[in-house]
């Protein structure tokens, strides 16, 4: 009877629920269209929701979307997906379909946006695949000895010049290319000069955090660099707190680091004592040096983080140092050139950066340097004692030379976030610059108050379109003339990973100290840069290709008279490829330069190659840490064609060419060893590096250029005082162990 009953349920039932399931189908509407980008491509995977239900549905490979829903009335249909700025859309469903096409406008961040790198490699920034260099990365390149000038001689555009200090770019003098430490110029970043024999840089690669250096077309944040810009960023606060010590076969140095416990603070001190005459002793030189080099270093920092998230740092550092050298006399067999100096360098930085309301910035930078030279050359005897000949031509190389040169700067620049990541900056400098010199009994005084005022906009259109609009407006009291600097570039993405940019811009200089204690009455250097770049990276690679034209204007002219007609080009093309990953547990890059350039300025007697400049110019730079040895091997090998050189001798009112021809091709192969013997060790308390290294490993002979007597019957070649140099150092730290990033680094 029961079942009898569940049977004729069943037969009742049945009916009604197919028939309420019809009507419900019946009832639903179909919602459905495409998603693409404002450039007519499919955006695969985005999200399409009915609001405030459970319907919706994604995108398929082809942009299109289908779903169903019962709802009935007005609904916002809502589209979503990432790097995409979200959309919706009012809609009113009934019985029939729904057809909804959208267009969907990239969200432009800093992770997928183009970044403008037409004439500027970056280094440090962990935000952008587009750094290409890191501070280990300095510290470990075969053959520099940690020095950041010598690094980016390993990147095209840079010149091989071995016999004067600086950066010479793509056909300017080291003069034309300046640094700056955080937004503000330093006045002397290379030890005092020495003829013939390069000096070093005066600061720590570990004391920055971000490296650009811009081989043209550089920002307007900056000026009164003619040809180039290498811009350094200083570390915040300390990972921790820690002491160091290092010893080597030419210096010493002790330091230590204390980090606040709440970690808002910071300060440290440092000092180093560099004596070259026990390596002198072993290593044998050309010149005589009758006073070893000798230097003490001193610096110290205190960085503080403010309330609002800001920071405040302050950085200064001390240098003495001493030199003499004898050379022989290229007038006289019987004769010697001494040379000596005694330096006093104190540079110091305070740089304040702030975040203010309504997406204000504030940046605050401040700078004092002073540096002294006592510099005395003296034509001397056998018996090594002053001389003089009655020879004008020979006794004008004894002088005594006391120089004074001072610095100060306050730089504000204040930015302010536009819509998505676009960004406008502006701000103003001054520049008070004291310079005083005594030549033997002459005497000059130079006074300049240096103003500027400058702004510019990253203006981000989307993602893959990119552009940075600015200008400079200068004025000097010591030339009593202003300028005006217009600068432009554009990035353009031209597929995953690869991009295009391109940049124009004037760039002005003043003429050097050394050629306004003769006249002021000149007017501004100018140089116009031309910049077409394409470049593909990402975490593993990264290759670069580069054009460029940059024309000279108002370049200085020393004879027959002190004037602006100089006149100059530059042109050609640099590549730069980077690879981390094709070879096992090898990273290295390789990068090449051609350059075309002519100029006519100081006593040229038309436009001609100058001896500065090398046509080609190449580098292979590897680096390969083996584990198992707990050893990084790095090697660096450049290569750049015979310069020119040129004897120039007057005649009337011009300088004729006596004599030229080009040097020998220089070829130098570097190589640094770092072994770290803690490694593995995980109790280990201290990190320890032994480093060993040696440049111009296979002792080719490097010719700079040529010296000619006062005839020009004799002509001797210019070249290293030695032709290798050897270092062997030990460094430890304690409080924190870099092992990992060592290995991570290739160290």
């Amino acid at each position: 009877m029961c079942h009898q009953n569940e049977t004729d349920m069943k037969k009742f039932i049945l009916p009604w629920i197919f028939l309420i399931i019809a009507a419900a189908a019946m009832a639903q509407a179909k919602i459905s269209g495409t998603v693409k980008d404002n450039r007519n491509r499919p955006i695969p995977g985005a999200s399409i929701t009915l609001k405030g239900t459970y319907d919706g549905t994604v995108a398929d490979s082809t942009g299109k979307f289908s779903f169903k829903t019962t709802e009935k009335g007005e609904y916002m249909l809502e589209v979503k997906s990432i790097n995409y700025k979200s959309i919706e859309q009012k809609i009113t469903i009934a019985n029939d379909a729904v057809v909804v096409n959208f267009s969907l406008k990239e969200e432009v961040n800093e992770l997928n946006a183009v970044t403008v790198t037409a004439g500027s490699f970056e280094a440090g920034d962990k935000k952008r695949a587009a750094a290409v260099l890191t501070s280990l990365d300095i510290v470990t390149t075969g053959g520099a000895n940690a020095d950041i000038s010598a690094v980016m001689k390993t990147l095209p555009g840079a010149q091989q010049i071995g016999e004067q200090e600086g950066l010479f770019v793509r056909g300017g003098t080291g003069y034309e290319t300046k640094q700056f430490i955080d937004g503000t110029l330093v006045n002397n970043p290379y030890g005092t000069s020495i003829p013939d024999i390069a000096s070093r840089g005066r600061f720590s690669p570990f004391l920055f955090k971000g490296t650009v250096f811009s081989t043209g077309g550089y920002s307007a944040l900056y000026g009164q660099a003619l040809s180039s810009a290498l811009m350094l960023e200083s570390i915040d606060l300390p990972d921790q707190s820690q002491a160091s010590a290092s010893v080597s076969t030419v210096f010493v140095g002790a330091g230590y680091q204390e980090l606040a416990k709440n970690k808002k603070s910071s300060w440290g001190v440092n000092y180093g004592y560099t004596n070259l005459i026990a390596y002198f002793n072993i290593v044998k030189q050309k010149p005589d040096y009758f006073t070893m080099p000798e230097f003490h270093n001193g610096d110290a920092n205190f960085r503080i983080k403010t309330k609002k998230g800001g920071m405040i740092k302050y950085y200064t550092t001390f240098s003495y140092g001493r030199i003499g050298l004898r050379r022989p006399n290229i007038d006289s067999a019987d004769l010697k050139n001494a040379f000596g100096y005694t330096n006093v360098n104190w540079y110091n930085n305070v740089s304040w950066r702030e975040t203010l309301s309504h997406g204000w910035k504030f940046n605050l930078g401040l700078s004092y340097s002073t540096n002294k030279d006592d510099i005395k050359q003296e034509i001397q005897n056998q018996n090594n004692q002053y001389t003089y000949t009655g020879k004008a031509y020979i006794d004008s190389n004894n002088f005594v030379l006391n120089s004074r040169q001072d610095l100060s700067q306050i730089k504000v620049v204040l930015e302010k976030k536009l819509k998505g990541i676009s960004a406008v900056r502006f701000g103003s400098e001054y520049w008070y610059g004291y310079n005083k010199n005594k030549y033997n009994i002459y005497s000059s005084l130079l006074i300049d108050h240096f103003v500027s005022v400058f702004g510019e906009t990253d203006l981000y259109i989307t993602n893959g379109l990119a552009a940075k609009i600015g200008g400079r407006f200068e004025y000097s009291s010591i030339l009593a003339k202003a300028n005006i600097a217009p600068r432009l570039s554009l990035a353009y993405k031209v597929g995953k990973d690869a991009q295009m940019s391109l940049a124009y811009g004037d760039f002005y200089q003043k003429p050097e100290n050394t050629q306004l204690i003769s006249t002021t009455n000149f007017g501004y250097t100018k140089a116009t840069h031309y910049i077409a770049n394409y470049q593909k990276t990402n975490k593993f690679y990264t290759f670069r290709i580069e054009a460029f034209y940059k024309k000279y204007n108002d370049l200085v002219k020393t004879f027959p008279v002190f004037n602006n007609d100089g006149t100059g080009y530059a042109k050609g093309i640099e590549l730069y490829w980077r690879d981390k990953k094709s070879i096992k547990n090898l990273d290295y890059w390789i990068s090449y330069s051609y350059l075309d350039t002519k100029r006519d300025y100081l006593n040229y007697p038309g436009q001609m190659q100058p001896n500065f400049a090398a046509t080609h110019t190449a580098s292979l730079v590897t680096k390969r840490f083996v584990t198992e040895w707990k050893t990084g091997f790095n090697f660096t090998y450049s290569y750049a064609t015979g310069r020119p050189y040129y004897l120039l001798q007057q005649n009337g009112n011009k300088y004729e060419i006596k004599d030229q021809g080009k040097t020998t091709d220089y070829n130098s192969l570097g190589f640094s060893l770092n072994y770290l013997p803690n490694l593995g060790k995980a109790k280990a308390k201290t990190f320890i590096v032994l480093v060993a290294s040696v440049t111009n490993v296979f002792n080719q002979k490097q010719v700079y250029g040529y010296n000619y007597n006062y005839s020009g019957s004799i002509k001797q070649a210019i070249t290293p005082p030695a032709p290798q140099f050897f270092f062997i150092g030990c460094f430890l730290s304690w409080g924190v162990d870099r092992s990992q990033d060592a290995i991570n680094n290739n160290l």
